[in-house]
């Protein structure tokens, strides 16, 4: 069975045709990575799916069509997306921030303020600062858990580990574990190829909006070919 499923997605920006018929999917529980360079199209195809960005073709969500969706309807059908730029709200202090993420259905939620706490202790010891003044590595976290606190299913998280300090990058990393451990699926973009492929089960590759490889990330370690034309700097 097939969570999330992309078949030839293009996306638009005004005219700009950026995505050129993106097919990808993500199976429950499953980890999987979108890699590429800046400018392949990765952050634009997470933000199509999320109804952020114009687009044509198909984007399933458990066999229903969600294409066309405002982003709220997207959410509350289950699935989760931690943007680039960390939209905390800056005069709340952490604990409201994560409030903010709770949905408030009937249904117990698999996720606590403890559970938040417990995998980012630092959040615990500045649950009543102003987000504002937090650290961006505090930041980030708290963008993560506060997603997390609407219980979703499969959670989108765009280059989680932009410009932290690699102690973060670890808690992240752990972070991402954990969602594995509790059967949540992830669809990861990311630059930092370590982390990608030790926690992935499958890997997508985009280059000039298309998808220019997909495997596991043993077929990508040993494709010298395409990391060289797509992935290294």
């Amino acid at each position: 069975m097939t969570m999330l499923n992309l078949q030839d997605l293009h996306a638009y920006y005004g005219k700009s045709h950026v995505l050129h018929g993106v097919s990808l999917n993500v199976k429950p529980g499953e980890i999987v990575s979108l890699l590429g360079r800046n400018g392949s199209g990765r952050s634009t195809t997470v933000k199509a799916v999320m109804g952020l960005v114009d687009g044509t073709g198909s984007v399933k969500w458990r066999d229903q069509e969600i294409l066309g969706q405002k982003a709220y309807q997207i959410a509350h059908a289950g699935i989760g997306y931690v943007p680039e730029n960390r939209d905390i709200f800056p005069k709340l202090t952490v604990h409201q921030n994560l409030m903010l993420g709770e949905k408030g259905k009937n249904k117990k939620p698999r996720w606590s303020f403890d559970d938040m706490y417990t995998l980012f202790p630092r959040l615990k010891e500045r649950q009543h600062t102003e987000a504002g003044v937090l650290s961006g590595g505090e930041q980030q976290m708290l963008t993560l858990c506060r997603t997390l606190m609407g219980d979703p299913d499969l959670i989108m998280i765009d280059e989680p580990t932009e410009g932290l300090a690699p102690k973060i990058v670890e808690q992240v990393a752990e972070y991402l574990k954990e969602l594995k451990r509790r059967g949540i699926s992830v669809l990861l973009v990311e630059q930092k190829l370590t982390i990608a492929l030790e926690i992935s089960e499958r890997c997508y590759v985009m280059g000039h909006g298309q998808v220019v490889f997909e495997g596991t990330p043993t077929q990508l370690r040993a494709n010298a070919d395409i990391r060289k034309e797509w992935l290294e700097v």
